[in-house]
């Protein structure tokens, strides 16, 4: 079982409904979160992840098409053409990068012991993609990603967390975090390893005055 996570994601009705900018909005969400997966899916041999990056490009293609028409029924001058021409532009950049990762997630079909090279290639970029297990004793348990400031504490974004056999894909920041949880992130190793303290138990997150005053 899967869970695309960020409740915006555009369903038949809200692509009929939707504009221009906010299609493009959501194909550039699209595009950076296949990316991350299609990476994970290779460290760690993920099937499920991959068949994931799979349906995200079944959308893409769906949202490239309508950004298509759309463009082509709101454009009534030559300006409108021509700016409407520069978010086409922006709009098939983010699909040339979610067809990459669909091109990723492909090398999967290789064995195991013909592609060592991925991971170690993966391993070598300035980013990584990392896997961290919350502790019973971690204080993030039970706290909101949002309200944790993950990323601007660590460096680290949350991509993907597995909850038993369920997948919570790109979470949003209003997305509960339970004790078991596997957190799929991405970020330095030093952040990583910033993160981890936290995740294991080993430190307490960081609590700030104007957090302890809305606490009172």
């Amino acid at each position: 079982m899967y869970d695309l996570g960020r409740e915006q994601r555009l369903d038949k009705y809200d692509l009929a409904h939707a504009t221009v900018r906010e299609i493009l909005t959501e194909m550039k969400d699209i595009s950076e979160i296949m990316v991350d997966l299609a990476y994970a899916s290779i460290m760690f041999d993920s099937e499920e992840i991959a068949e994931e990056v799979k349906n995200l490009e079944e959308d893409m293609e769906e949202l490239s098409k309508n950004i298509r028409i759309k463009a082509m029924l709101s454009a009534r001058t030559h300006k409108d053409a021509t700016k409407l021409s520069s978010l086409l532009e922006v709009a098939a950049a983010s699909r040339r990068i979610s067809n990459a990762a669909g091109d990723i997630v492909k090398l999967m079909e290789c064995e195991v012991d013909k592609r060592p090279f991925l991971t170690f290639i993966l391993r070598e970029a300035e980013e990584k993609i990392k896997r961290l297990v919350l502790a019973d004793s971690s204080d993030m348990v039970g706290r909101q990603i949002g309200d944790l400031g993950v990323e601007s504490e660590t460096g680290m974004r949350i991509i993907a967390i597995k909850r038993g056999k369920r997948w919570i894909y790109d979470p949003e920041e209003e997305t509960k975090l339970k004790a078991g949880d596997t957190l799929i992130v991405r970020g330095t190793d030093d952040g990583c390893e910033i993160l981890r303290s936290f995740a294991n138990g080993e430190e307490k997150w960081p609590v700030y005055p104007e957090e302890e005053e809305e606490e009172d």
